[in-house]
């Protein structure tokens, strides 16, 4: 019964996250791996000014982490197996959890929320720019939930569905779900940490953020997809999407935006400040509703749906997968 304890495993995980989330002061993978990133980068950038060298040393940690994140993952797991296999499945349900950021998601979503429906706008500028790129500082309401819901859409994608992808990849290749989990919560650790184009990580982020895009191209369209068969009108919200998404200079982030902006009817998008320096995006969707408090929650609401979607069709192929064998 192999694939019943997979699906176990990835129900499991899932709950994990929903309910506690990553408990505050415990040790993430994540952290460990941005350790090593840090260490990495600092020890590379004081190495050399080469721009060729930095590119050759940023593809080596890049491939080395995310291929060394999933091997020791899978070598521990397959250890731990040996000893004992409830053990086994306990540390994958946790590792699971730790790959998927639903709750931490929601939780961010919350502290920007909470001030600002106490009409703090300070606090709430305060809190949003913990997660965002952009200048907060002179940011009103609208602008506010607007910046919110752009993270929380991208994210949806970057910290939620994609390592569910792999999870239920890996689940399906019988590697488990978590090593491939692990190896893309490098991938997206990477590029979140040097994938930039700005100095001076211009050439040593370069793989990174190359391969986070690589990495994120098939979840992103399959929520995508998901997504517009969820709202009902499938054919409405591709063809914004279509309309819309190819504009945007990101392969991935346009298109999980736009989807969120098309099955709620507002625009994402825009100008916004970066360092000082106005950047004008593509518009995303139509204008035909505000974004308010509770737009923010139904694209909690979207995210949490194809998440619930996904695992119902994996663990409902996997147990028939299994019962096939006997």
């Amino acid at each position: 019964m192999k694939e019943a304890a997979t699906a176990i495993i990835l129900v499991l995980g899932a709950v994990l996250d929903y309910l506690i989330g990553d408990p505050w002061g415990w040790i993430h993978p994540v952290q460990v791996m941005g350790a090593i990133i840090a260490v990495a980068t600092k020890v590379i950038l004081n190495w050399t000014r080469e721009k060729i060298c930095q590119r050759l040393a940023g593809i080596i940690l890049g491939l080395g982490l995310i291929i060394l994140a999933g091997v020791l993952t899978w070598l521990g797991i397959q250890w731990l197996g040996q000893v004992n296999l409830l053990l086994s499945c306990l540390v994958q349900m946790i590792l699971l959890a730790s790959c998927l950021a639903g709750r931490s998601l929601r939780r961010a979503a919350e502290t920007v929320i909470a001030p600002l429906q106490a009409e703090n706008i300070t606090l709430a500028r305060c809190q949003l720019s913990l997660y965002v790129g952009r200048d907060t500082d002179n940011l009103g309401r609208e602008e506010i939930l607007r910046a919110l819901l752009e993270t929380v859409s991208e994210n949806g994608v970057d910290g939620v569905t994609a390592p569910l992808f792999y999870a239920l990849l890996g689940a399906f290749l019988g590697v488990g779900p978590v090593p491939l989990a692990c190896a893309y919560k490098a991938a997206s650790t990477l590029d979140s940490m040097i994938g930039y184009r700005r100095p001076p990580y211009t050439h040593i982020g370069w793989f990174s953020a190359k391969s986070e895009d690589v990495l994120t191209w098939l979840p992103c369209r399959l929520t995508v997809l998901t997504l517009a068969l969820i709202s009902g009108q499938p054919e409405r919200v591709l063809s914004i999407c279509w309309r819309d998404a190819r504009r945007d200079p990101s392969p991935n982030s346009g298109w999980s935006e736009c989807v969120y902006g098309a099955i709620l009817g507002v625009q994402l998008g825009g100008k916004n400040q970066y360092r000082g320096q106005i950047v004008e995006k593509p518009l995303l969707g139509d204008n035909l509703n505000p974004i308010t408090v509770k737009t923010v929650e139904q694209a909690l609401n979207l995210t949490r749906t194809c998440v619930l979607l996904w695992l119902a069709i994996a663990v409902s192929c996997l147990i028939a997968r299994d019962f096939a064998q006997l």
